[in-house]
């Protein structure tokens, strides 16, 4: 049983089915159904339409690219009738469909991560563009209160750390002003004390003189 593909769209025409259109130059147009041909007799260009397999193989839906395409490609050989070549041939057809089904399941798959991260990126994007509707204005306050509460501890700490070190630094000044006076104080009672010694010797001095006489 010979499988057509319909000119158009890519579907399969069975024994039977379809239309059949003869140009003037004898080439063969098969179509499987009548919206086909209604396209193919306007001049519509099947890439442009998006429920054709050209446009889907052109926008990248479809696997397009594959070694397993070969095989279904029609080679006008004349081939002489061999039963074991036939029943090898119909073995691997059979697995050459199977390679091809999973090789564009793996296709649609990859696909649609794609579509899937996009989907992602654009949902995040409508969220937080509309976050107002989601999130309620007092929801944020609480969180507010205590980056305020720990703002004004840690002020406060700076100004108690501040404040220390001044306290520190008077009592350091203070500690140097006493030490400065004590040095003040005894340079002024050795002073005196050469003074008064100073006072004693003259007094003996005169004592011993006035003795003399």
């Amino acid at each position: 049983m010979r499988l057509e593909k319909c000119y158009f769209c890519s579907s399969t025409v069975y024994p039977g089915h379809g239309i059949q259109f003869v140009r003037n130059d004898c080439k063969v147009f098969r179509f499987c159904r009548s919206k086909c041909h209604k396209f193919f007799k306007r001049k519509r260009n099947p890439r442009k339409c998006r429920w054709t397999k050209a446009f889907r193989k052109a926008a990248g839906k479809e696997l397009a690219v594959d070694p397993a395409f070969e095989f279904e490609k029609r080679r006008h050989v004349p081939v002489k009738y061999n039963r074991e070549l036939w029943a090898k041939t119909v073995e691997a057809m059979k697995k050459v469909t199977e390679v091809k089904a999973k090789r564009e399941g793996k296709f649609i798959l990859d696909r649609l991560k794609k579509g899937d991260e996009l989907d992602r990126v654009r949902d995040k994007h409508e969220v937080e563009k509309h976050m107002h509707l989601i999130k309620s204005p007092a929801a944020g306050l609480k969180k507010q209160k205590e980056i305020d509460a720990e703002m004004e501890l840690e002020e406060k700490a700076t100004e108690h750390v501040k404040a220390g070190t001044s306290s520190v630094n008077t009592e350091e000044e203070g500690k140097v002003k006493l030490e400065d006076k004590e040095d003040e104080i005894q340079e002024m009672l050795l002073e005196e004390d050469t003074d008064d010694s100073d006072d004693s010797e003259e007094n003996a001095d005169g004592d011993m003189s006035d003795d003399g006489q």
